[in-house]
C-alpha cells in the first residue's frame, strides 16, 4: 500500500538511497544499507509513491484505488470500495509494454 506523495518529494539521507530502472516508465528507489523499498517513482511525472508503512501518522489516509486487480490471488480482498485497475488499463495509461 503506498501513499501519492505528488512530485514535491525529498528525503534526508539521499546519499544512501539507491535507484533501480524497474520498467520503461518508473522507478524503484531503496536503502542502500538495510535494502528497504522507499518509493515507486513515476520517470515522466516524477510522482513519487510511497510506502505507507514508512509514515508515522497513517489515520488519514483513506484506501481508494487498486492496480493490477485482475492479478490478486482470491483470497486477497478489502471490504471498502476502490477505484480497480487491471494489468491491461495500468499498461494503456502509461502507453508502454510489459516491460
Amino acid at each position: 500500500m503506498e501513499v501519492d506523495c505528488g512530485t514535491d518529494v525529498s528525503f534526508k539521507g539521499e546519499d544512501d538511497i539507491t535507484v533501480y530502472n524497474s520498467s520503461n516508465w518508473a522507478e524503484r528507489g531503496f536503502c542502500k544499507k538495510c535494502g528497504s523499498h522507499l518509493f515507486y517513482r513515476l520517470k515522466e511525472s516524477r510522482q513519487h509513491l510511497v510506502p505507507v508503512g514508512l509514515f508515522d501518522e497513517q489515520a488519514h489516509y483513506v484506501f481508494e484505488s487498486q492496480v493490477f486487480i485482475d492479478k490478486k490471488p482470491s483470497f486477497y480482498s478489502f471490504s471498502n470500495k476502490t477505484n480497480d485497475m487491471t494489468e491491461a488499463e495500468i499498461f494503456e495509461m502509461y502507453g508502454s509494454s510489459q516491460e
